[in-house]
């Protein structure tokens, strides 16, 4: 069953460890998702996901502005980050393991994310079904060639290496109606 994305109860989202002492968040504005969930057979789900990498937000200009630069994810030439499902394991009614190919850079490694299924609501505004979803999952950014890093005078390093992912993705089923409302 195909479900689309409400983008408006939606996040991407991120942390990194600055300085060795606390966490920078981020997030992107810009991303599309499109996903095949199947609630009877959840391992028949499929996600196939484009972030704008410039919709980057870490509410500060000047950062941003980094990280859309080549020391990071270069964004005048890789654009869009891309994920693409290749695996559902299911872990039990309300959780489950995405797996899937992240290309960053012209990159693809496969990353796995813990997805929590947080329940099914009927919208009061449209009638229609609406699903939910949190995902969480970590990578290392020097598997996609993103390196920079400063030496601090106390020791350690400005950026850390493990970034946390963390999604809320919140779906509406697509019924007739819909997708006659979308294509108008």
């Amino acid at each position: 069953m195909s479900w689309q994305l409400d983008k408006a109860h939606s996040s991407v989202e991120f942390s990194v460890r600055h300085m060795m002492i606390s966490k920078v968040r981020g997030r992107f504005e810009d991303f599309e998702v499109t996903v095949n969930f199947d609630e009877n057979n959840p391992a028949d789900t499929t996600v196939d996901a484009t972030i704008e990498v410039a919709s980057i937000n870490t509410r500060e200009p000047q950062r941003d502005g980094h990280l859309k630069s080549p020391d990071f994810f270069n964004a005048d030439a890789y654009p869009t980050m891309t994920f693409k499902s290749t695996k559902v394991e299911k872990v039990d009614d309300n959780h489950a393991k995405l797996t899937g190919d992240l290309t960053i850079q012209n990159v693809t490694k496969p990353v796995t994310l813990d997805v929590a299924y947080e329940g099914k609501a009927k919208n009061p505004f449209t009638g229609g079904e609406t699903v939910g979803f949190t995902a969480n999952g970590k990578i290392s950014r020097k598997e996609w060639g993103m390196t920079w890093n400063q030496a601090l005078e106390t020791g350690g390093i400005m950026v850390g290496d493990e970034v946390t992912i963390h999604l809320e993705v919140e779906l509406v089923k697509v019924t007739e109606e819909v997708a006659e409302a979308v294509s108008a």
